[in-house]
């Protein structure tokens, strides 16, 4: 006899019912893990700020000739 003395029937989970819907365990489809939204909106603002300031030194260079 095993060692076990959980009843193989009684540890099965509860079969989902109509009433039960069934919740996957990770939903990662539908949220988007919220560090992840922060550093890339940081980086879009960081990419912006450094495309602007390279313009501003080419129109300045441009205005020196």
């Amino acid at each position: 006899m095993s060692d076990n003395p959980v009843d193989p029937a009684a540890a099965r989970e509860p079969e989902a019912t109509a009433e039960t819907p069934v919740k996957p365990v990770m939903d990662e489809e539908r949220n988007f893990p919220r560090g992840l939204a922060i550093r890339l909106f940081a980086y879009l603002v960081a990419g912006h700020v450094l495309a602007g300031f390279l313009y501003l030194l080419f129109e300045a260079g441009a205005q020196g000739r």
